[in-house]
């Protein structure tokens, strides 16, 4: 009886897995199966289970009086946003005297104390005493090559962009002729709407003087809306940003990094003779930040705009909620490793998980590897 057992499980597994797959692929080339398939695949995608449609009227009835009070929770939510927005506004002044202490730090208008300079660090940085001595005897012979050096680093050269290149979200916009540019980069600050003010917030990009472009101040302003729409006031899930506003940059001549100049060839039709045509072009650049795409007063934009509004709402958030505040961390790197080590914990979950799982399979006394030889056909190579 094990012999026969034996041969039905082979059978079994793999005679029937075969015809399966047969089935399976006539079925697939049968575009009428397909059809029906995909049909019936877009019924249950989304579809109510029904059970609104099967209550008594009086229930419905009873429904719409919370529908109604949850539109009234909607508005006191905006409401309470519209509170949030003016206590930033009010801790923003009490944070911006520090942040104008880093900015004169950075740009060398003010050299901090040495009691300004000491940091203690956490019991787990703390050094030994012989790679403190290492320490100290590799800063004295530093001390003494920038004492040899004609002109000491003033501030901390290339902040900014520094804190621009360790973050991806802003690295991904940087080109190389940027970077240039934004070592000039002196400061960044956010200003909040005046109270009574439609809800918006501008950031602002201070430099230095150079040879790129006149402007000391480039601004880019986010106007927002805390409150529920009327004709779907479910979907209200706090401030939305609705639009935004850049500025004009008075280039210098043949130093415009947004543009670039091409040359093409022209054939004539007729006469067959080549001319060569000189173009300029819109070019990858950071500063096409400070031009984003018009929003139209009906509010309909074609897909690239969108996308390209989309992420520019995603970047002026960030700046202003992490990259502002807590600028000095992204310019150590200590907010990325923060950042990442938060994803590294979900790896190592997955990891345990996949750990328990093949532990589980070993200790299984039913458990035969050879059946896991291959993959499940969601993993194989098409």
């Amino acid at each position: 009886m094990d012999d026969v057992e034996e041969v039905e499980e082979e059978e079994t597994g793999e005679d029937v897995n075969s015809k399966a797959r047969q089935l399976t692929v006539q079925m697939m080339q049968n575009p009428q199966i397909l059809a029906a398939l995909q049909e019936r695949l877009d019924g249950l995608v989304g579809s109510p289970s029904g059970y609104m449609e099967s209550l008594p009227k009086v229930v419905k009835r009873r429904v719409n009086a919370l529908k109604n009070l949850q539109v009234k929770c909607a508005h006191i939510e905006a409401k309470f946003y519209e509170e949030v927005h003016e206590l930033e506004r009010k801790y923003a002044s009490l944070y911006q005297p520090l942040f104008d202490k880093r900015s004169d730090i950075v740009k060398a208008s003010y050299e901090p104390t040495d009691e300004e300079c000491e940091w203690k660090a956490d019991e787990e940085e703390e050094l030994t005493v012989s790679k403190q001595e290492e320490m100290k005897e590799k800063a004295k012979v530093e001390e003494e090559k920038k004492d040899e050096e004609k002109e000491d680093p003033k501030g901390i050269p290339e902040f900014w962009l520094t804190v621009f290149k360790n973050v991806d979200l802003l690295s991904d916009m940087l080109q190389e002729y940027d970077e240039p540019i934004l070592k000039h980069l002196q400061d960044i600050k956010v200003k909040f709407s005046e109270p009574g003010q439609p809800m918006s917030f501008s950031l602002e990009f201070y430099f230095e003087p150079n040879d790129f472009f006149t402007n000391t101040l480039l601004t880019k302003t986010y106007k927002m809306r805390s409150e529920p729409d009327e004709s779907d006031p479910f979907s209200f899930d706090g401030p939305e940003i609705m639009g935004c506003t850049g500025c004009m940059i008075d280039w210098t001549k043949g130093k415009n990094v947004t543009l670039k100049t091409i040359k093409k060839k022209q054939k004539h039709k007729g006469r067959g003779t080549v001319r060569t045509v000189t173009k300029t072009v819109p070019n990858d650049s950071f500063f096409n930040f400070f031009t984003p795409p018009e929003v139209p007063e009906s509010g309909e934009l074609d897909e690239d705009s969108e996308a390209i509004l989309a992420a520019d709402f995603e970047i002026g958030h960030f700046i202003r909620e992490r990259i502002v505040p807590r600028a000095v961390l992204y310019f150590t790197g200590e907010a990325i490793e923060d950042d990442d080590d938060d994803y590294d914990e979900e790896g190592e979950e997955a990891d345990d998980e996949e750990g328990e799982e093949e532990a589980d399979e070993e200790n299984d006394p039913d458990y035969d590897p050879k059946k896991d030889a291959n993959p499940p056909a969601e993993c194989k190579q098409q």
